[in-house]
């Protein structure tokens, strides 16, 4: 029940929502978007408004962060002998790779079925620009044993994008930003026709 000046039994809402555990955030969206009318049009805009504002520097920021939090520990532990058979530290390494990037990579498909193509460009151009800069800028063990590893990610991401995105202004877009921001990658990514 809301009382005047927006507290619940006592307490600020602030205080109620802002100590929800994410399920429970989610689930509140959830019943109210399936309340129609004003309320699920509230909702659904809110979610476009958080779903374009992209900033592609907080992205890759987000992405470098997590590869180059990447503890070479886990490679060890990974690898190995065991009862599937033996895990090179290599392969450790792709595997934990990948699971690392799998939130973004998923991000830019989430924009795709969106139909979100700017949105989508965007993004993955920070996941790039993020995977880019792990491989210059990262001091961790960790990326010793993960050469080449990032960048391969980052070309199957490309190739990914390219073959969904075919527009020449799209297209033009990436290859401009590769250019720019990727500057050592423009060769090698000669190959996944950008």
């Amino acid at each position: 029940m809301l009382l005047c000046g927006g507290y619940i039994g006592g307490r600020r809402m602030d205080d109620v929502t802002n100590k929800l555990t994410p399920e429970q955030a989610l689930k509140i969206v959830k019943r109210l978007g399936r309340k129609g009318g004003k309320i699920r049009e509230a909702v659904v805009t809110e979610a476009m408004n958080v779903l374009t504002e992209i900033d592609l520097d907080g992205t890759a920021d987000e992405v470098f962060a997590v590869l180059d939090s990447i503890d070479v520990q886990d490679c060890w532990d990974r690898s190995g002998g065991s009862r599937d058979g033996y895990t090179s530290p290599d392969e450790a390494a792709v595997e934990i790779i990948e699971e690392e990037l799998r939130p973004f990579f998923d991000q830019v498909d989430r924009y795709h079925e969106l139909e979100m193509p700017d949105q989508e460009t965007a993004y993955c151009m920070g996941v790039i620009f993020g995977i880019y800069r792990y491989e210059r800028e990262s001091k961790s063990d960790f990326r010793e044993w993960s050469v080449d590893i990032p960048a391969e990610c980052a070309g199957f991401l490309l190739d990914r994008w390219r073959e969904r995105n075919r527009e020449k202004d799209r297209a033009d877009v990436m290859q401009e930003f590769i250019r720019e921001r990727c500057p050592e990658w423009v060769n090698w990514l000669k190959d996944t026709k950008v």
